[in-house]
């Protein structure tokens, strides 16, 4: 029996994640975490797809994207058999990278897309690895709350898909945005204005 065929919106965000074969490390070391990055940045430059949100753990890694022209199985297939590709060559391995097929679920909704970035950016600190998000490293969190200019954003990353959720001044989106992530037992809508 087949798989059942994976739907594409091209209007909606997607949660995506995808663990390791066995839970077992995806990422043993930064040049792991910037391969991954680098893979991104690459498709980035030559299909059109938008990154919400991203952190990518030790052992498996979220992202919120949607492309209005490729299916999100095109994008995540490239994906994870270029970093498969990556990774085996590197380790001197040979077989499965990742446990199973990427999870991947539509999210409809500006609420529901929040919710999603803020699990998504939760996930470091539910881990115990940091105390709050943006002492996280490999996610986008602390691009998207940081007042400094200067900080690096990934290529495929945009911070004003959340920010712009949000009325105001960029400090004052940062502000709201990071008051409705930091609050644990938020459960009511977030105030967008």
């Amino acid at each position: 029996m087949g798989r059942k065929r994976r739907v594409w919106s091209p209007d909606h965000f997607y949660h995506i994640s995808a663990r390791g074969n066995r839970r077992d490390l995806l990422f043993q070391d930064e040049k792991d975490f910037q391969a991954f990055s680098h893979i991104l940045t690459s498709l980035y430059e030559t299909t059109l797809f938008e990154t919400a949100s991203y952190c990518f753990m030790t052992n498996h890694y979220h992202m919120q994207i949607r492309s209005p022209n490729t299916p999100i199985s095109q994008l995540m297939a490239h994906i994870n058999k270029k970093y498969a590709t990556y990774f085996n060559s590197r380790y001197n391995l040979t077989g499965h990278v990742f446990e199973n097929r990427y999870y991947g679920e539509p999210i409809k909704g500006i609420i529901s897309v929040l919710k999603v970035s803020r699990y998504i950016h939760l996930n470091p600190v539910e881990a115990n690895i940091v105390t709050e998000p943006s002492l996280y490293r490999w996610s986008s969190y602390p691009t998207l709350t940081s007042p400094n200019p200067f900080r690096n954003e990934a290529p495929f990353f945009n911070s004003n898909l959340l920010l712009n959720f949000f009325q105001g001044t960029k400090l004052e989106k940062q502000s709201k945005y990071s008051r409705f992530v930091e609050k644990k037992n938020f459960e009511s809508r977030p105030v967008l204005i």
